[in-house]
């Protein structure tokens, strides 16, 4: 989950610059993000940590922190049988 949430900080470094944010952090409450966004980010989720993201897994609480992006990653990789 480390690598998940390393990725996931670079990610949003890119958009959210003079300022670290925590994992835990708010990324809609801090105002430092939009709408924009959040489509970069699911995207980023779906091709660079190839986790699929249905129509169902677009709700904000999944994408709100870095916490919760590694462990909506976390859950989506838990809930996928093995090949």
């Amino acid at each position: 989950m480390d690598d998940i949430k390393s990725a996931t900080r670079t990610f949003i470094g890119k958009y959210v610059r003079n300022r670290e944010l925590a994992d835990h952090e708010d990324l809609f409450a801090s105002g430092f993000v939009n709408s924009l966004f959040i489509m970069q980010l699911v995207m980023f989720v779906e091709s660079e940590l190839g986790t699929p993201v249905a129509d169902e897994d677009l709700q904000m609480d999944n994408f709100r922190s870095v916490d919760a992006v590694a462990a909506f990653v976390a859950r989506k990789a838990a809930a996928t049988p093995a090949a």
